[in-house]
């Protein structure tokens, strides 16, 4: 009588991309920042102010310095 082998299951670590599927950098805060190009600098009141803009969300941000 022949035996049939039942399929072999690999436990595999989750890899971190899917561990945090879901839950982005910048929803967490950490937002990667870029000087926009459009309108590099804008000098109000004596100070430069620079608009940022974050690549992986798209929000937009002014730094004054």
């Amino acid at each position: 009588m022949m035996q049939l082998m039942g399929e072999i299951i690999q436990f595999k670590k989750p890899k971190a991309k899917d561990k945090h599927k879901g839950k982005t950098l910048c929803r967490n805060g950490f937002h990667k920042w870029e000087p926009l190009k459009d309108k590099p600098f804008d000098v109000k009141q004596g100070k430069l102010v620079t608009v940022l803009r974050c690549i992986r969300c798209g929000i937009t941000r002014t730094e004054t310095r």
